[in-house]
């Protein structure tokens, strides 16, 4: 790839007068990148890196082009970084799903049950298994290991990656599972008494719709008397739990360790922080952001920033935060707590 074709697909001038002939053959960070590699800056606390870069040519902000070393050729951006993913995309375009581990087509070892209808071009690894009724679209790929269990029914162009198991689930196109995500499984439901805990039935679906993605070891359940959603284009990292009944919006990026309790609901764009954990029953509005380790008891209006336990508006718990800080320095200073209002 030249540097006229990242021209020519970004948007990008090349700022200082390099030839636009140069090859570019891979992308890596100011500070690991070779001879014939792109990088991009778009943070100034990097500057020293981008000093001393040995790239071929760096994505960078109009102010930072002066900062391009001399034989670096500086690509002017108004985003380096999404610049950047464009040529990464274009590069590595099979890095955008899990890589197949045998090859395409019914791998030798492969249990499909003989009702289960796939269309041509699906692939199956080794090990996977395929149960009774299922139905799965063109393009998609059933990695080593992974079951999807009877009447499931997933899309064209998904990925299930190595380990991963689907039951109980309508899965959409271009889907993502990575490897050890569980989906469909029961929900915690249980009639709790004096006796002990009897377990209620769980007879609801997972609705994944198009372009989701879902981080390694996830777990979604299964809806206990309706169905549990995710929504199209909708972002989940690792180790995140969504317990049954949750109804997720579009677009909504959730980070690692997050913890959705029943019957939570999440407007769209929605974007809770790592370890976030939401109450049961709780509904979160469009466009919201909640801070990372933040607990949410009660209901949050859309578009706000929240934090702290329990969740508030961001500038009350900033405040809150300096106050508290603020009263342990005065106790550390004078030796002895402030009794005001006792």
């Amino acid at each position: 790839m030249t540097l006229d074709d990242i021209v020519a697909l970004t948007g990008a001038r090349i700022a200082n007068g390099i030839d636009g002939s140069r090859i570019i053959r891979g992308v890596a960070p100011l500070d690991q990148a070779r001879a014939a590699d792109l990088t991009f800056i778009d943070n100034p606390r990097y500057l020293p890196l981008l000093a001393d870069t040995h790239a071929a040519a760096c994505f960078c902000s109009p102010k930072q082009v002066a900062s391009v070393p001399a034989g670096v050729a500086a690509l002017e951006a108004a985003k380096p970084y999404e610049a950047y993913v464009a040529v990464q995309t274009k590069l590595y375009p099979t890095a955008l799903r899990p890589a197949l581990v045998y090859g395409a087509g019914i791998a030798p070892g492969a249990h499909v049950h003989e009702t289960a209808r796939l269309e041509a071009g699906v692939t199956v690894e080794p090990g996977a298994v395929v149960g009774a009724g299922a139905e799965i679209g063109s393009g998609t790929i059933i990695g080593p290991g992974a079951v999807i269990g009877a009447g499931v029914r997933i899309g064209r162009d998904s990925s299930i990656a190595a380990g991963a198991t689907v039951t109980n689930a309508l899965i959409g196109n271009r889907v993502i599972l990575h490897p050890g995500v569980r989906v469909g499984q029961d929900g915690f439901g249980y009639l709790m008494g004096p006796k002990g805990h009897a377990k209620v039935p769980q007879i609801g679906r997972v609705v994944i719709q198009d372009d989701v993605e879902i981080g390694a070891n996830t777990t979604v359940d299964r809806g206990a008397n309706r169905d549990t959603v995710i929504g199209e284009g909708t972002k989940i990292d690792n180790q995140v739990q969504v317990g049954h009944n949750v109804v997720i919006g579009r677009h909504c990026v959730i980070v690692s360790m997050v913890a959705l309790a029943g019957s939570v609901t999440l407007g769209d764009f929605v974007v809770l922080g790592g370890q976030v954990g939401v109450n049961g029953h709780v509904t979160i509005g469009s466009g919201a952001q909640v801070a990372a380790t933040s607990s949410v008891k009660d209901d949050l209006a859309p578009g706000g920033r929240y934090g702290g336990t329990p969740a508030r508006g961001i500038k009350e718990w900033f405040r809150e935060e300096v106050a508290l800080r603020r009263l342990a320095q005065r106790e550390a200073r004078t030796g002895h707590k402030d009794t005001q209002g006792d």
